[in-house]
Formats: structure tokens, C-alpha cells, sequence
């Protein structure tokens, strides 16, 4: 009945990604269907770390190649999260505020899965399954399986849940040596394109994968970032499951980081509250459409498409569309829509960075929430913007083509486009402002979109039903 999810991220604990949201809602859906579900996760000097309280369950020493390190298991203490979580701290390599982009990652992430391992198999844990997300646990079913030191667990499950098939964590044969003692007949499991591959090991080794909707699964056997032919001949192993939110957290009726919470009955007067709050922080007009966009201002995400669609939108309707930015990541694209600044500053502005309360404020008081994504395996901000009564405007790909209809549709409610281009986003602009001038129009999709049902009830059923065929114990 015990089931670990093993992840680099966390929410609360440590966010980068959609990875947390998943990591840190799905196990406690989990355990209200009666599952044991616990994460375990690297040790990260950050707020969650400083203002909570831990138990050192376990202490040990390992090897990484010929150094050895000393590692110890945190555990929470109260399990507010709705589910154990364990921590993995190693002096010097998982004790960093950061998660990721550090010259030494291979190794921590390396030594984040032997301690893991080592754990389990020296405190004589029994996991019914082991639930590994992305590359950074990708060698865990490689090593249960062709390690003499972790043989033990050669008959527990394993699934892996890819979030983003473009990261594999690959590196050189040259750092084989970090592994523990492996049976060096069956290296050929770690090679992918002449080099190790945690991602390619991980697909090849464990009992099933997942990807985050059904048709980021297909997409993988043509958009994976080299490892196409291997989702191919492998896709019998693989399942699409909808990734969920968790609708405590993210409930417009209950939200403490909203001004004005509302439901339904309330959903005009709610949403402009929060929509003149909006725009206040932003010095706009609460009176014309708002669209705005949140996330990792990278190529993945379309965001260097978004200055050129910003300027070319907004020349199109002087005074007549506001557009909001909250997001970080490539410079150049950063410098070049906090430019739009000051060539706009009635209709424009941009927040570089990321704050967890402003992202809910945008949700709720936003009318539009664009997102021209060129991957996105999932996608929940389009699930969190459509909670909020937000409509979605989305390239059709990954989870947005599997979540959002088109309002021109029978029964849809957001506005969906093709190219990842500044002219598709400009004519989804000109459609979401006759959307916004027809009262009538907007509140009927609103409405529909409100009633939708994108919790992870339904999705963590899914997963276990997925355990289930693995492990009848579960």
C-alpha cells in the first residue's frame, strides 16, 4: 500500500515547473483514495526548509564514484502537506537554495537517487511502488534492476511520468564511474545518441511510463529532442493521464491571495474586483479586455513570439487592449518586452520574475490568459485560468489541444490557434476582443468554463487504477 513519488521539485517546498504543482497535489489526492503516498525530494535551503520542522530518520554514508558522502533523511514533521514528505540532504551537494543549473548537477541528482536507494534498502522500507518523475530519477528502474546492491527491489513496480521529454539529463560515458557497481552487460540500457541518458535509461527500465496528457504521448514519438524512435518502439509501456489541480488551492471562492473572493452567483461583480485590483498594480484600464500571460519566458513557452504579437496587437486596437506579463527567463526576450514599456505604457506592462500571490491575482482578474506554447505537455495554467472564469487562448498542442474547445465549437469556451507566430496570436487577439464586447457571449463561456471539472480526483484514480495492474497488493 506504499507508494513513493521520487521528484526534483515540490510545491510548496520547491517549485520551477508545472513538476511541483503535480508532485505536490497528486499524492495527497492519493491518500484520500486510500493510498500511502509519500514524496521524496532533495533537500533545498529555501523558505519551506527554514520555517518548518524535520526529523533525521535515517543517516548513512555512500559512494559517488570513489568519494564517499554522507547523506541524511528529513522528514516532516506534522505531514501538513496531506502526505509524508522526506527530505534528502547531502552536505555540499543537496543543501542549495537553487534547484537546478549548477556546473555539478549530474552529480547531485546522481547521488540524490544512490541515497534514495541506499535508504530503502539499509532501513528495510517495503514500497509497493515506486513513482519516478522526469530525468532526475530516470536511473532509479536501471538500478533496482542491474545493481547487485539494490537487487532486492528487482520485482517492486515502477512508473515514470515524463513532464517534459525535451530534458533527459544526458552526460558523458566518462562519468560512468559514479554509478554504483552496475551488471556491465546491461549498459547498453543507459545509452542513448553515444552518451548516458537518465530519461532513455528510465523509459527502457521501468514497468510503465506515463506522459502528462494523452496527446503529449503521441507527440513524444515525433518532438522528444532526439529520443523519438525510442517513445516509438516503447509505446506500448506508455499511457496519457491528464494531469489535475488541486481546486483547494486554486478556488476563486475560498482564495486568501485574491481580493475578492466569488463563485458563480458572484462571477461578474468577483471577477471585476479583481480585475480593477489588476489593473491598479499595473497602472491599466480596468475598461478595455485584459489578456495576460504567466510562465518561463523561453522558446518552449512561445514567449519570443510575444513582443512582435504585443506591439502588432496592441497597434491594431490603440485603446482598446491591455496585456499583462509575469514571467522570467531568456534576457534577450525579457529586454525586449519590458521595452514595450515605455512604447506602450497605457496598454502594456510586465512583471520579470515570479510571485506566487501576483499569479493568482492575474488568473482572477484577467479576461484572457494567452498561451502560444510550441511544447506543452501538459499545461495547468489554462486548468487554473478556466477555474478563475479566464478564457484560454492556446496553440493547439500537448494538454492544451486536450483540455480547451474552441468556443467556435458546440459547447466550447476558449479560443484555440495553430502556428506558434505573431499573426495566429494577433487574430486570436481580434477574436478574444469581439468575445469581450459580446456581454452575453462572455458569461455563457465563463460559466461553462467555471463548471468544469479539472481536479485531481479523477486523474489520481487513474493512477492508481494504473498501480493496480502492476501490483495487485495495491
Amino acid at each position: 500500500m506504499k507508494v513513493f513519488h521520487l521528484s526534483a521539485e515540490c510545491y510548496p517546498v520547491a517549485k520551477v515547473g508545472g513538476l511541483a504543482d503535480v508532485v505536490g497535489a497528486l499524492p495527497k489526492y492519493q491518500n484520500q483514495l486510500g493510498i500511502e503516498a509519500a514524496v521524496v525530494m532533495p533537500f533545498y535551503n529555501r523558505k519551506f526548509t527554514q520555517e518548518n520542522e524535520f526529523d533525521t530518520v535515517f543517516q548513512a554514508s555512500s559512494l559517488l564514484g570513489s568519494e564517499r558522502f554522507y547523506f541524511e533523511i528529513l522528514k516532516e514533521r506534522t505531514n501538513k502537506l496531506g502526505f509524508e514528505l522526506f527530505l534528502i540532504k547531502i552536505p555540499g551537494l543537496l543543501d542549495r537554495e537553487n534547484v537546478y543549473e549548477y556546473p555539478d548537477e549530474t552529480e547531485q541528482f546522481i547521488a540524490f537517487q544512490i541515497a534514495f536507494l541506499d535508504w530503502i534498502s539499509w532501513s528495510q522500507q517495503s514500497p509497493d511502488l515506486i513513482h519516478c518523475h522526469d530525468h532526475h530519477t530516470g536511473l532509479v528502474p536501471f538500478l533496482m534492476n542491474n545493481s547487485k546492491l539494490y537487487l532486492r527491489f528487482a520485482n517492486t513496480p515502477t512508473v515514470l511520468t515524463i513532464h517534459n521529454g525535451q530534458y533527459h539529463g544526458a552526460f558523458s560515458w566518462t562519468k560512468l564511474a559514479l554509478l554504483p557497481e552496475i551488471d556491465m552487460t546491461k549498459i547498453g540500457l543507459l545509452d542513448w545518441n553515444g552518451g548516458i541518458n537518465p530519461l532513455a535509461a528510465g523509459v527502457k527500465c521501468c514497468w510503465r511510463y506515463t506522459a502528462v496528457s494523452p496527446t503529449y504521448l503521441e507527440e513524444l514519438t515525433y518532438n522528444s529532442n532526439g529520443m523519438e524512435y525510442l517513445f516509438y518502439m516503447e509505446r506500448a509501456k506508455g499511457t496519457g493521464i491528464l494531469n489535475g489541480i488541486d481546486t483547494e488551492v486554486w478556488n476563486p471562492k475560498t482564495d486568501p491571495m485574491i481580493p475578492e473572493n466569488y463563485a458563480l452567483r458572484q462571477l461578474s461583480t468577483g471577477k471585476q474586483k479583481n480585475k480593477i485590483a489588476l489593473c491598479e498594480r499595473f497602472g491599466l484600464s480596468p475598461d478595455r479586455p485584459t489578456i495576460s500571460f504567466i510562465g518561463r519566458l523561453v522558446i518552449e513557452k512561445g514567449a519570443d513570439v510575444l513582443p512582435e504579437a504585443i506591439k502588432n496587437s496592441i497597434e491594431a486596437h490603440p485603446d482598446g487592449v491591455n496585456f499583462i506579463i509575469l514571467g522570467a527567463g531568456d534576457v534577450k526576450t525579457q529586454e525586449e518586452l519590458v521595452a514595450l514599456k515605455e512604447q506602450f505604457p497605457n496598454q502594456y506592462n510586465a512583471f520579470i520574475g515570479y510571485d506566487e500571490s501576483l499569479a493568482h491575482l492575474v488568473y482572477a482578474g484577467s479576461d484572457f490568459l494567452l498561451m502560444p506554447s510550441r511544447v506543452e505537455p501538459c499545461g495547468l495554467n489554462q486548468m487554473y485560468s478556466m477555474r478563475y472564469g479566464t478564457v484560454p487562448i492556446v496553440r493547439v498542442t500537448g494538454g492544451l489541444k486536450d483540455t480547451v474547445i474552441d468556443y467556435g465549437d458546440e459547447g466550447g469556451y476558449g479560443i484555440r490557434f495553430l502556428q506558434t507566430s505573431a499573426a495566429d496570436i494577433v487574430n486570436s487577439v481580434e477574436r478574444a476582443v469581439g468575445v469581450y464586447a459580446n456581454t452575453a457571449l462572455l458569461q455563457l463561456l465563463r460559466k461553462r468554463m467555471m463548471a468544469l471539472d479539472f481536479s485531481w480526483d479523477r486523474s489520481a484514480k487513474e493512477y492508481i487504477d494504473l498501480y493496480q495492474s502492476l501490483n495487485p497488493v495495491i
